[in-house]
C-alpha cells in the first residue's frame, strides 16, 4: 500500500540531528511518506547554531505549491519558518489545501531557538511565526517556548488556554525542560479533553527531540490513528529514540529514529 504523504515545512541540519533531517527519518520510520520543503538553510553541528538564512518566500511556495497541485496530503509538519514572510506563505498554502480537505490535521512545532539558545530565525521567531496559530491541528511546545508565547508566570495550564483562544485545536506542552528531576511530564490539552504522560527523564542532552516528537505525530495521524492515540505512539517512539541515541561528537547525542537492520558478522 502507497503510505499516506506528509506535508513538511523545516529547516535543514547539516549535522542530520534536527529540522528536516529528523523529520524525514521520523516519519518514514513511522510509515508515512515525507515530502520536505525547505524554508532555512543552517549552519550548525550537534551542539550550536552559527548562522540562519530563510529561504525566499517564493521558493517556499513554488516548492510546495507543485506537491499540492498533484499529490495528496494527509498531514501538515511545521517547524522552522525563518520569519513572516514565509509563514504567511505556508499559512495560504495551508488555507487552500483545507478548502478541499478541512480536517487535514496539521502539526505545529513553533521551534524558536535552539537547545542552546541560538536563534533559528533572521527576525523575532515570536512574531514571525503568529500567522499559524489558527491553522495548527496541534501544537507542540516545550517549556522555554510556551514561557515565551504565553508568559513564564503563567501556569502551564493556562499557558495550553492561551494557546487554545489563539486558534490551536490541541496543545501538547512538552516537559523536557520541567523542573521535574526523574520524570518528564508531557501535557495534552484541547477544549473538551486533558491528559498527562510521564516518562522516565534520561541523562545526558538530545539534538532533535522535539523535531522527532512533532515529525511522528504528523505521521501517526496521517495514517489515521485519532488525536489520544497518535499523541501516546509519538512519544512511546520518541522516548525508544531517545533511550538508543547515539553520540556523533561530544555535546547533544543524537536519537536513533531508524533502528539498524544490519549488524557486522
Amino acid at each position: 500500500m502507497t503510505p499516506p504523504s506528509v506535508l513538511v515545512f523545516s529547516g535543514t541540519d547539516p549535522s542530520g540531528g534536527a529540522g528536516m533531517q529528523a523529520d524525514i527519518t521520523a516519519i518514514a520510520a513511522l510509515g508515512a511518506h515525507p515530502m520536505p520543503v525547505v524554508t532555512v538553510l543552517t549552519v550548525q553541528d550537534n551542539e550550536r547554531v552559527f548562522g540562519v538564512f530563510p529561504v525566499a518566500a517564493e521558493l517556499v511556495r513554488q516548492q510546495a505549491q507543485v506537491l499540492v497541485d498533484r499529490i495528496g496530503i494527509a498531514a501538515v509538519k511545521l517547524g522552522i519558518v525563518g520569519n513572516r514572510a514565509n509563514a504567511e506563505a505556508i499559512a495560504a498554502i495551508i488555507r487552500g489545501l483545507r478548502s478541499r480537505q478541512p480536517d487535514l490535521p496539521v502539526v505545529f512545532d513553533p521551534v524558536l531557538a535552539a537547545g542552546h539558545g541560538d536563534a533559528l530565525a533572521s527576525e523575532d521567531a515570536v512574531e514571525a511565526i503568529a500567522p499559524l496559530f489558527e491553522l495548527a491541528t496541534v501544537i507542540t511546545p516545550n517549556r522555554i517556548e510556551a514561557d515565551r508565547l504565553c508568559g513564564a508566570d503563567h501556569s502551564p495550564e493556562r499557558q495550553a488556554e492561551i494557546l487554545l483562544e489563539r486558534g490551536c485545536q490541541h496543545v501538547l506542552l512538552k516537559g523536557g525542560h520541567g523542573p521535574e528531576q526523574h520524570e518528564v511530564l508531557n501535557r495534552w490539552v484541547s477544549k473538551n479533553r486533558k491528559r498527562r504522560w510521564s516518562w522516565p527523564r534520561l541523562p545526558g542532552e538530545f539534538h532533535g527531540s522535539g523535531c522527532t516528537l512533532a515529525a511522528a505525530l504528523a505521521a501517526l495521524l496521517a495514517r489515521g490513528f485519532d488525536m489520544e492515540q497518535a499523541i501516546g505512539a509519538a512519544q512511546a517512539y520518541c522516548q525508544q529514540t531517545l533511550t538508543s541515541s547515539y553520540a556523533i561528537a561530544p555535546g547533544q547525542r543524537i536519537p536513533r529514529r531508524i533502528l539498524p537492520f544490519m549488524k557486522n558478522s
